[in-house]
């Protein structure tokens, strides 16, 4: 444990990515910042709270506390685009989802902060990824990593209309077992709750970096659409009223899904 980053180390065959809940902008990375609050609108808000059950599952947890607008660990460190020709933001963020500037005209991040940002942050986080999935491997044969994400249910810029609940990315695929996909979906499908597989969002970077699935490591990113878990506005949102307080009463039902799902990757590790 750093003071922004975060290992807690278990024995299941399960690892949870949690890369975007963070709201930490040390400096000098918050020099020329359009809005405290507009770069922290679009963390993953509560997502560390939400899946909390998980440590009674025995999952190894890696969290970051540093905002993505510091750096987006989960955006292709070379800066190429995970979704060309659609709208997204960058390895280190200049706008935020709705399109409006995180910075003041001239402080956006230049060559040199980009690279002190991927050494301080994302190298780490990424090195911290690869050495809990490799001592799970000499543990069990196959482990699951599983990126835990979140997004408000509409943002017309990156999407059509309204996000269905479940999201799951596995990289149309290419990062997991089919059967793991298909133990997912089973755990997430059914009233009142929606579901797409690879649609708009279909894996990140670490999805796509770590999902070996001839290695034994079979990795799948779940987006969730605010909603399901907390009590979200439809249209924009406003300081002052974004992000809504954490109310487990609320998560339950979602709550119950995710634990079915997260006990779903379990059996599919441990069955030979």
């Amino acid at each position: 444990m750093s003071d922004w980053l975060t290992v807690e180390r278990r024995d299941a065959p399960l690892l949870l990515s949690i890369p975007h809940t963070g709201t930490e902008i040390p400096a000098p990375f918050d020099r020329g910042l359009a809005s405290p609050w507009l770069a922290r609108k679009d963390a993953d808000w509560h997502i560390e709270t939400l899946y909390g059950f998980a440590r009674e599952l025995g999952a190894t947890i890696v969290h970051t506390a540093v905002s993505r607008t510091v750096i987006d660990v989960n955006r292709d460190p070379s800066g190429a685009s995970l979704y060309p020709g659609q709208a997204t933001t960058e390895l280190c963020p200049s706008t935020s989802f709705d399109g409006e500037a995180l910075y003041e005209p001239g402080h956006a991040p230049d060559a040199a902060s980009v690279a002190e940002r991927r050494r301080l942050y994302f190298e780490p986080y990424h090195a911290a990824l690869g050495a809990e999935l490799q001592r799970l491997r000499t543990i069990h044969p196959k482990v699951v990593l599983y990126d835990c994400h979140s997004i408000r249910s509409a943002i017309p810029r990156l999407f059509e209309g309204e996000l269905p609940n479940f999201n799951i990315g596995t990289n149309a695929g290419a990062s997991c077992d089919p059967s793991l996909t298909a133990a997912v979906e089973a755990a997430c499908d059914g009233a009142p709750f929606t579901r797409v597989t690879n649609g708009r969002f279909k894996g990140g970077w670490i999805t796509r970096f770590f999902g070996a699935p001839e290695q034994g490591v079979h990795a799948i990113q779940m987006e969730l659409a605010c909603r399901g878990y907390m009590r979200e506005t439809p249209g924009p949102v406003r300081e002052g009223g974004w992000p809504t307080a954490f109310d487990p009463a609320y998560a339950a039902p979602i709550t119950a899904r995710l634990r079915a799902a997260l006990e779903a990757c379990l059996h599919f590790a441990a069955a030979r």
